[in-house]
């Protein structure tokens, strides 16, 4: 899992630096043709490597669930992108109707699942959720999914919009970040097995919640390099968390139930992140006008969007420290 986390979360970590790279000598059409090849040459060495390590069965595939888990996520994350838009008066659909819509068909794709698990015909079975441990476990993993994503997105406005660095300068103060996640995934890994992951977790998400809060103090005078070393700790606290958090929830479940329980894992873990950036742009959007209506000039306006966004994400961090002393160690031998 520590091997794992370090794609899970350091690859979104460079993706500002090779983004940066990129941008400084081409245009933004180039980020999307760069990844198409690479897409194509995973999907082919996927189908030739990628082997069944389980038994496989015959299930029925339930179309109206995927339709009400499309609805559903997309709905709530578009209503939340749109709050950004319509706070600058640029959308065209109230924010409210799409999260609403949203809401309901996740209540709608929720009812069903429940409804078919037990004929073992879900296509994602939520029984998982009945284990306390998972629960935590992904709880926290959620919100750093969201903190991740948020940050990523936040900061290299930040750094452009308000201290005037340009992509490739904006890139490279973001790479010590990633290389800090990098490094510390797999002595993660090592310390869990021996230490469980409350010893981990606890200290994690304490400087993720420091680190945040340090974030609320930067503005238009801030030097780059508090900025830097606020992102390597904010990093390193993430990387303490996410192995093992992955490894509590996915270890804790039955046999049975690993392949939803890695579904629901991973489905969170995008809506999380796409979540996240989706709130943190809101915020910083509707900061920067009230900053503007206020008479702000517009460097300070955006420096005081920042400061907002990261204040509702300081706070929010301090749900993960309360929720990390209740995190336990998976159990050792498999379950049926």
């Amino acid at each position: 899992m520590g091997l794992i986390s370090i794609v899970i979360a350091v690859a979104p970590a460079v993706g500002p630096t090779i983004s940066g790279l990129i941008l400084n000598a081409l245009s933004w059409r180039w980020l999307f043709l760069v990844v198409l090849p690479i897409a194509l040459v995973a999907l082919v060495i996927g189908s030739r490597l990628i082997t069944d390590v389980a038994e496989t069965r015959r299930t029925r595939f339930d179309i109206l669930s995927v339709l009400f888990a499309a609805v559903g996520f997309g709905g709530l994350i578009y209503g939340l992108s749109s709050m950004g838009e319509a706070a600058g008066g640029g959308t065209h659909i109230p924010p409210l109707i799409p999260i609403l819509v949203g809401a309901l068909a996740l209540g709608a794709f929720v009812f069903r699942s429940v409804s078919l698990q037990n004929q073992d015909r879900a296509l994602m079975d939520l029984r998982p959720f009945r284990n306390r441990a998972f629960t935590i476990s992904t709880l926290l993993v959620i919100v750093s999914m969201a903190t991740l994503f948020g940050s990523l997105i936040l900061l290299p406005l930040y750094l452009q919009n308000v201290l005037g660095m340009n992509t490739l300068e904006t890139g490279l103060a973001l790479l010590p970040g990633g290389v800090a996640m990098g490094v510390t995934a797999p002595i993660v890994g090592r310390i869990f097995d021996r230490f469980g992951p409350r010893p981990l977790v606890i200290p994690g998400s304490i400087l993720l919640s420091a680190s945040l809060w340090g974030l609320t103090t930067v503005d238009e005078q801030s030097s780059v390099v508090l900025v830097i070393a606020i992102h390597v700790a904010l990093s390193i606290g993430l990387g303490f968390m996410l192995t093992p958090l992955l490894t509590s929830a996915l270890g804790s479940l039955p046999k049975n139930l690993y392949s939803h329980g890695s579904a629901i894992v991973n489905t969170l873990q995008q809506v999380a992140g796409a979540a996240g950036t989706a709130l943190f742009i809101t915020l910083m959007t509707t900061g920067t006008a009230s900053a503007l209506a206020a008479g702000s000039t517009e460097i300070a306006a955006r420096a005081g969007g920042v400061h907002t966004a990261f204040v509702w994400g300081a706070f929010i961090s301090l749900l993960p420290i309360l929720l990390s002393f209740f995190v336990g160690r998976a159990p050792d031998s498999s379950k049926e």
